[in-house]
Parts: structure tokens; sequence; C-alpha cells
């Protein structure tokens, strides 16, 4: 059977492991797009009129627009693991299939990356770096750090990443960790290693530094804000491997300008790609990368591996593993 296969903005795909795009290519035609991230609707469904298996980044938006326009799609296999720019419900409402990568792929990638982000932040390690680039050894003195030993950890999702940021930490570096996570029982938190509390108002009064590791939904849109911030501990420390939705970037400024957080690290950001003049890149403060927490040889091999098997098994008729619904 042959296809046309559409690898949307998901710029990694094949590219370490050109046996991936090999695969698909006895399978028919493929084709990469490189669209704008706020594409979306009709717009899209034309772009990608033809194509009946999608190879999805975290943008374009197929919304429910999209799918009302869209010719038949058997397939659109998220290439990572949240799916919050797909409408499940339209979807299934015309027969296509929703899949995405198993946590367990990216599970040690993100929570990996998150600690890296903090420790940067924390001993300032990229703004001592480039002093020394810039000749200004004798600087050192300015950055002072702090150590994660007895500080209290805050973890916002306390899932599959979440938990091994948790164990990392707590095991790894003696933090007190607590962790907020309405989806989870209090029981099975402890069981993941933290210490539960009941609102999230609870850990950001407590936190000395605090990991998002929260999937984006309707109901934590902008989950820290001005309200938020205010009742922070003067010196937080903040990262976010999740979604950049998460964090109010406008009341995230406003909370640097007056100390109240001390450094962020951020792999993820609202409205990706950031603009290089945006205020944010001007604090030394703040390290932003460019949504790599996944960047890891074992990491994408394993994502391309369920990529090209959930295309492979919808091909021969049958149903690919961990459909969403």
């Amino acid at each position: 059977m042959s296809v046309k296969i559409a690898i949307v903005n998901s710029s990694s795909f094949g590219r370490n492991f050109p046996e991936h795009l090999e695969k698909l290519k006895s399978f028919g035609e493929v084709d990469r797009f490189q669209f704008p991230y706020d594409m979306r609707g009709k717009e899209l469904a034309y772009e990608l009129m033809g194509y009946s298996i999608i190879i999805a980044s975290v943008k374009p938006y197929y919304d429910k627009e999209f799918f009302q326009y869209k010719d038949k799609t058997l397939l659109i296999t998220r290439h990572g693991i949240g799916y919050d720019n797909i409408d499940i419900k339209s979807a299934q409402e015309k027969g296509t299939y929703v899949t995405k990568v198993d946590g367990y792929v990216e599970r040690e990638a993100v929570a990996e990356s998150a600690v890296t982000l903090l420790l940067d932040v924390i001993r300032k390690v990229r703004a001592a770096s480039l002093k020394v680039k810039e000749g200004k050894w004798n600087e050192r003195a300015s950055f002072m750090g702090c150590e994660i030993r007895d500080k209290v950890v805050g973890i916002i999702g306390i899932g599959n990443i979440g938990s091994r940021v948790c164990e990392i930490l707590k095991y790894g570096f003696n933090a007190k960790v607590i962790a907020y996570d309405p989806y989870l029982a209090p029981g099975l938190i402890r069981e993941r290693g933290a210490e539960p509390v009941k609102t999230l108002e609870e850990l950001l009064k407590t936190a000395d530094m605090i990991s998002l590791n929260a999937s984006l939904n309707a109901g934590n849109y902008h989950m820290l804000s001005t309200k938020e911030f205010s009742i922070m501990k003067k010196g937080v420390y903040i990262v976010d491997t999740a979604r950049g939705e998460l964090i109010d970037q406008d009341a995230l400024m406003k909370a640097l300008d007056d100390g109240i957080v001390a450094g962020v690290g951020m792999d993820v950001v609202e409205n990706e790609p950031i603009d290089e003049n945006h205020p944010l890149l001007a604090y030394e403060n703040v390290i932003i990368t460019p949504h790599i927490s996944a960047y890891t040889r074992e990491c994408l091999k394993g994502m391309g591996d369920k990529v090209v098997s959930d295309v492979e098994k919808v091909l021969n008729g049958e149903v690919p593993d961990g459909v969403i619904k």
C-alpha cells in the first residue's frame, strides 16, 4: 500500500537515525514540512491534503477546523509525548488514530535536562563561563551559588518524568521533595518519593526550588502567574521542561525584577520559538534552551522506533499501540 506521509515541524526525526526515514520511504512518498507554529485549521488542512499519515511535532495545531476540512487521515503520530496541539475528539470523529511516544522513552532524558537546568541556574555555570571567555576570570567571586542538599524542592506534576526528577534530587542530592499533583492520590505520590501537598499554594509557599513537570491542559494555562509568584519564597529557583504555557512570562519578568525569582531554566516557552529580541533573554539569571530536553541519542532512537511502528501497524490494518482516547 503506497501512501503519502508528512513529517511536520519535526526536524530531528530521521536526522540521527536515517533508518527511520528509510523505513517510511519503503511505505510510500515522504515529505517534510516546516510550517509556522501558529498555523491551524483550514490553512493547515489544505497544506496537508492528500497525506494520510502525519508525523507531528509540538506545533502547529490540529484543531477541530483542521479535521473538518482535511481529507482522510489514517494516523497522526506525535514524535514526542505531549499532544495538547491535537483535538482528540475531532480526530476520533473523523476516524483518525492519534498516538504518542510512550512516556518511559523520554523519562530519563527530560528528567536529566530538568536537573541540568536547575544546576546551571543555581551555580551560574553559563554566566561564569561567559565571563571566562571575556577574560574576566577574576570576577569569579560574583558567582555565588547554593546547594540542593536539604533544600525543599517542589515538583508540580509527579508523573512519569516528575517522579524521575524526584528520584534524582532526593537520592542523588539529598533534597527534601514535596509534590503537587491533583491527579494522583497522596499515597501514590509518597510511593514516588515525595511528600504530597494538598494545594499548589502550599507548594509555592514552601519550595526553595520548583520543577514544572505537568502536562498542559485547559485548566492549568498560566498556572504560575502574578498571584502565584507573589506567594513564593523570595529567592526561589524555577525550571520548566514541560510546557511554556504553564508560565505567564510577563508575571515571571516582574517576579525576576522584584527579586522573588532568583533564577529560571526553561527548555520550553510560550509561543515557541522565542524571538531573539524577547525581553526574557536580557536576564542573566534566565537560561532558555530550544526545546531539546528529549535530544539524546537514546531518547530519539526510542521515539523514532515508536513512530515507525505506529505507521507500519496502521498500514497493515492493525491498531497501533497506545491510541489516545
